[in-house]
């Protein structure tokens, strides 16, 4: 004899027919939000009370500390960069940053980009990777980002970070010219 077994989806999709049928009743109405209360997933309540950088959230960063990989009298240590960044799901996300470049110029990066999480039992730690436009470099220094042909150029921007509570801080690298410290928060 054959025995019958839902598929787990299915199975979770009676159940849930079950509740909303039984909060629907004019008896259950006031106990509505208990019933459903009760069936939130605890792991999901503990995961977002206890790792409050995750998902759906804004971020807002800035820069304290630069160092260029070869000196030249022209660089500039300060960036004073301001980025704000939104986490569209908890790897992909978009963003926008204004900065002073190397050469003390005002310039923007709009970008896209993917956080990793390597490490199980490291989940604050993250590789992020963004793409996109920067734009800012101008005479004399145009030619000191590859492809800066009509003040637009293409940028790739590999950086790690290691979060504790809402507060990240990254080492990124731009290009083969230096790194970045920079210090962040994450708004609910």
């Amino acid at each position: 004899m054959r025995s019958f077994r839902l598929p787990p989806y299915r199975l979770r999709a009676l159940v849930a027919g079950r509740v909303c049928f039984a909060c629907s009743r004019p008896a259950h109405r006031l106990n509505r939000l208990r019933v459903l209360a009760a069936c939130a997933s605890p792991r999901r309540r503990r995961r977002a009370a206890a790792e409050p950088w995750r998902t759906d959230r804004f971020y807002l960063e800035t820069s304290l500390y630069t160092h260029h990989f070869s000196y030249d009298p022209a660089h500039v240590d300060k960036q004073k960069l301001i980025l704000g960044e939104w986490n569209i799901t908890e790897q992909w996300l978009v963003g926008a940053s204004f900065f002073d470049n190397s050469f003390g110029q005002p310039t923007q990066y709009v970008y896209g980009g993917w956080r990793y999480r390597p490490f199980e039992q490291l989940q604050p730690f993250y590789i992020k990777l963004s793409a996109g436009l920067v734009h800012g470099y101008k005479d004399p220094y145009q030619n000191k980002i590859p492809f800066n042909h009509s003040g637009v150029a293409p940028g790739f921007i590999p950086s790690v970070g290691y979060c504790f509570n809402r507060f990240c801080s990254e080492l990124v690298l731009f290009g083969t010219a230096g790194m970045l410290v920079t210090l962040g928060v994450t708004i609910p």
